[in-house]
């Protein structure tokens, strides 16, 4: 491999996070009352540098989309063109990440990395082939396609960061995709590949036991190469999951928080964070999906999720879904008054002395 650097993750701001902390114990409540939003709003201090941190003024969600070959296989419950109709259908809005995103105050983006079929000219800028090879027989990518999806994700973390983008969310679209992060998690997390087989689209007792002895099969490969993520995400991966680790690893390097998704952002999220350690501490898990694969990696990253709700579809939908719980958490620590301000007696203020 060409062997890609990412210059060192800078950790998120020490002092604003202690301040952040000392505001919260000034505000009109009792301290940690406010359970995780407090560490969210704690968390986002420091992102941003500052507190009390700035609302988002351009939360952006992209998502990436491509094919894989192991689609053939039969692992999943939806044909491959899927995935090209759906792309059209997040460009007129009618995907369930568009609503989502919209009621939370989020714009959408789509990138064609490498699905089995023509897009339009705005999202195929990026496009590397024609789906990714199927990985339990074949690698998913060659050398200068592995490398050229990581810089292209890399290109896009700073065109987004660079338009104004003051948090991200990355989303998957791919039929298939769920086979693939399940190999990436077990090749970097040291499961067993039945553990990390899930149902991705629905589907039923035959097509899983397909997808586990797919699983089995890719992993075998995976594993002889899992000390590089480069050269994993060659063997294992696909156009689509290299361009998102190249994305996360790139936004922790320009110190813009990220709202993860699902399995498949799970995993690319896993990769990233060896392509450039530190990047995790620039994330927060939007949910937990219902994958097994999901946990493994969130445990591995040691992040908590936001939020639990039964949520499978990818799109970024999980992600974008937990944006209005960050949005109160900055909001808070902005507008609250503090014990102080509102002249009610806290911690610190002794109450008024009686007659």
């Amino acid at each position: 491999m060409t062997g890609i650097t990412f210059p060192p993750v800078a950790e998120p701001d020490e002092q604003a996070r202690r301040e952040a902390v000392a505001r919260h114990e000034q505000l009109t409540k009792p301290a940690g009352s406010l359970g995780r939003l407090e560490e969210l709003g704690i968390w986002l201090a420091a992102c941003q540098r500052r507190c009390p941190p700035r609302p988002f003024a351009r939360p952006r969600v992209v998502v990436f989309a491509g094919d894989h070959g192991v689609a053939t296989k039969g692992v999943s419950a939806y044909p491959t063109e899927v995935t090209a109709q759906m792309v059209g259908n997040f460009l007129t809005g009618g995907a369930a990440v568009n609503v989502l995103a919209g009621v939370a105050g989020a714009s959408v983006r789509v990138v064609d990395m490498a699905v089995a079929a023509d897009t339009q000219r705005a999202v195929s800028e990026f496009k590397v082939r024609r789906s990714s090879g199927a990985i339990d027989v074949e690698d998913a990518l060659t050398e200068e396609e592995a490398s050229t999806a990581i810089t292209a994700g890399r290109t896009i973390a700073d065109a987004e960061v660079d338009s104004g983008a003051d948090l991200l969310v990355i989303g998957d679209m791919g039929i298939g995709n769920t086979t693939p992060a399940a190999v990436l998690v077990a090749a970097l997390t040291g499961s067993e590949p039945v553990a990390v087989v899930g149902r991705g689209t629905g589907i039923d007792d035959n097509a899983w036991m397909r997808k586990a002895t797919v699983i089995r099969d890719a992993l075998r490969r995976a594993r002889a190469v899992s000390a590089d993520p480069e050269e994993l995400l060659r063997v294992a991966g696909g156009a689509d999951l290299a361009a998102m680790a190249g994305f996360l690893a790139q936004a922790a390097v320009r110190e813009t928080p990220v709202l993860l998704d699902g399995v498949v952002a799970g995993s690319a999220a896993l990769v990233a964070e060896e392509l450039a350690p530190g990047a995790r501490q620039w994330w927060v898990a939007g949910h937990r999906s219902p994958e097994p694969a999901h946990l493994f990696a969130l445990e591995q990253l040691s992040l908590e999720p936001v939020l639990e709700l039964d949520m499978r579809l990818g799109e970024g939908s999980g992600g974008v879904t937990a944006l209005p719980l960050l949005s109160m958490a900055a909001r808070v620590l902005v507008e609250m008054a503090t014990f102080q301000q509102a002249g009610i007696s806290g911690p610190d203020i002794p109450l008024p002395a009686q007659d």
